[in-house]
């Protein structure tokens, strides 16, 4: 596998095609950009950062995905062929994408992200959530303590209408979500075009392992195993 040596121009002139053009002929023509210029540099970063990770943790179970540009097409919804993002996860288990926790990151035209999230949980897993934190609350407290005393992460995901409150009122903002994403976003800047960039997804990716090891218990009861 080549090294990443760092996204280009043509990466970003791509994905702004692909949104105001996104129709077959455009990407049959262009296909080799796509090709050479955003999936092999993404498919090299996400090899380079597991292997750096693997090194710093050799039992972390984490698997590589890189994301397809097809959408699915019994999901178009009006929407055309091909997605305007990529992306690459590190997750465990054989659940699909969004259900179980996974660290990312992902380019769009506007620019990107990582993280730890999970963005389809269902209801019984955050029912878990959160009578773990009403019997179990130091290990998330602890957790809490550490995303406040950055400023790269943010907490966030969609919270339920019918506020649901925990008995310490310091994890309101864990035990509302009906799913979460602790993530960073940013503009399309020089880090991007640069080697650098996986060793500050593999910076990153460490600080939130904890945060990934501690929500991925909850689906122990899911695979009756909780691991991959």
């Amino acid at each position: 596998m080549a090294q990443f040596s760092g996204f280009s121009p043509e990466t970003v002139e791509f994905l702004w095609g692909i949104r105001f053009n996104n129709e077959r002929g455009w990407f049959e023509e262009h296909k080799e950009v796509y090709q050479r210029a955003l999936y092999q540099p993404m498919k090299a970063l996400g090899a380079q950062v597991a292997q750096a990770l693997d090194a710093q943790m050799p039992d972390n179970g984490l698997r590589l995905k890189i994301s397809r540009i097809y959408r699915d097409a019994r999901r178009l919804f009006g929407r055309g062929p091909y997605k305007d993002h990529l992306w690459f996860t590190l997750h465990r288990g054989e659940s699909s994408l969004g259900t179980r926790p996974a660290l990312w990151f992902e380019l769009t035209p506007d620019g990107w992200s990582c993280g730890m999230g999970f963005w389809c949980a269902k209801p019984a897993v955050m029912a878990r959530h959160r009578a773990r934190i009403d019997t179990q609350e130091r290990p998330l407290l602890a957790l809490d303590r550490k995303l406040r005393g950055q400023e790269r992460f943010v907490l966030e995901g969609p919270e339920y209408s019918r506020v649901k409150t925990p008995q310490n009122a310091k994890l309101a903002p864990w035990y509302n979500k009906k799913s979460l994403a602790i993530s960073h976003e940013g503009p399309w800047e020089e880090l991007l075009y640069q080697p650098q960039l996986a060793q500050r997804l593999v910076e990153d990716f460490t600080f939130l392992m904890p945060y990934l090891d501690y929500f991925d218990t909850l689906w122990a009861q899911e695979d009756g195993a909780g691991q991959g």
